[in-house]
């Protein structure tokens, strides 16, 4: 009897162990067969051991690892082109509001077709160069971020071509100093072909209505705030010998800017009007040039010679360009028979015009593609 009370202790604790087994089983997950009486999973490598607390090392000591010999990897980061958001071949009404804010500066000229085309292409090639952008013609998002910057946000008529005539400001019947000034500058651009009259006739309302035409203006042959605006971007002011039509001859040329003494370089003189080839800094022909309207101006700066077509015709203005070498997006060197025909009566597009049509194709057989040409005041 006097170890019962032993036996009972013992039995108690048999007990309360079987309690408190039961209650850690309980609160994680049950065993395979359900029965939660299951013997515990042996201790893995990693639990404490089941030596007594005397053979066992202290609670705080720990077992120092050997260190890793092995050396970190790391990976440079990958260079990543930027996203393209639209190219050539895409259509729909992103593309149309790309060449709607292309056309409000400039760079993009006809129908807004919603068609990413060659001509698109180009314009935004060009409006890359221009801000030292990737010269992909694709659009990206620097690219867009800073044409919209520079552009307003088109309305549903301009990205569709829809124009309705304005109230006219000028029409058949009308005189005076103004209408000198729209025939003198239909003149520049080759609608209007007889002496600047001041007399709003026939004459002038069939060049009106040509020029209404080919830029999708209503054609009404009256001069309404768009026509003008347009003719005024496309054009410059009329010297006096225009109104007078007296044509102005250009000046001789004058020294070789800094930036023409090395290398091949067409250079290009926007103040005495002329085409320099230039060799290693000797000049071995001078042409006369003629250059871009007002609000289409030829790009001054440093460029190069990107492609040539010796029999090339503009989609854009339906005009026959030989013997042209482009250096900046759309804009070329190249022969123009009415600069021939009208001399400095007259403006292009952007490119510069030649008038010597033997000089323009020996040149374009002495160019290459690469060689530099420098357009300058």
């Amino acid at each position: 009897m006097t170890h019962r009370p032993h036996l009972m202790r013992r039995i108690a604790a048999v007990i309360a162990g079987g309690a408190l087994a039961a209650t850690l089983v309980a609160c994680g997950p049950a065993p395979a067969d359900g029965n939660l009486s299951q013997e515990p999973p042996a201790p893995t490598a990693s639990a404490p051991s089941s030596a007594p607390s005397s053979q066992r090392p202290d609670a705080t000591e720990t077992t120092p690892t050997k260190p890793s010999t092995s050396k970190p990897t790391t990976s440079k980061p990958k260079k990543t082109a930027p996203a393209v958001l639209l190219k050539a071949g895409d259509k729909g009404e992103d593309v149309r509001d790309l060449q709607v804010r292309l056309r409000e500066i400039s760079w993009y000229v006809g129908t807004i077709s919603g068609s990413y085309d060659d001509a698109t292409v180009e314009a935004v090639r060009g409006f890359q160069a221009k801000r030292g952008l990737p010269e992909t013609g694709k659009l990206d998002r620097t690219t867009w971020k800073r044409l919209t910057e520079m552009t307003s946000e088109p309305t549903h008529d301009q990205k569709h071509n829809v124009l309705k005539p304005g109230k006219a400001i000028l029409k058949e019947g009308s005189t005076g100093d103004q209408v000198k000034e729209l025939q003198a500058r239909l003149k520049q651009i080759g609608w209007f072909a007889e002496d600047v009259t001041g007399m709003y006739g026939q004459v002038t309302v069939s060049a009106v209505k040509g020029f209404q035409e080919k830029r999708e203006i209503p054609v009404t042959g009256e001069v309404d705030q768009r026509t003008w605006d347009r003719l005024v971007a496309m054009t410059r002011t009329p010297t006096q010998e225009e109104l007078d039509n007296k044509p102005a001859e250009p000046k001789q040329p004058g020294a070789l800017d800094k930036r023409c003494l090395t290398g091949r370089v067409m250079c290009v003189d926007k103040s005495t009007s002329t085409l320099s080839w230039v060799v290693d800094g000797k000049v071995v022909k001078v042409m006369d040039a003629r250059f871009g309207c007002q609000g289409m101006e030829t790009r001054e700066g440093v460029f190069q010679v990107g492609w040539k077509s010796r029999n090339h015709t503009s989609t854009d203005y339906n005009t026959w360009m030989p013997y042209a070498m482009f250096f900046s997006g759309g804009q070329a060197v190249h022969y123009s028979p009415d600069f021939a025909a009208r001399g400095y009566n007259g403006c292009s597009h952007g490119c510069v015009n030649i008038r010597d049509k033997a000089g323009i194709t020996w040149l374009f057989d002495q160019v290459q593609v690469g060689d530099k040409v420098v357009v300058h005041w």
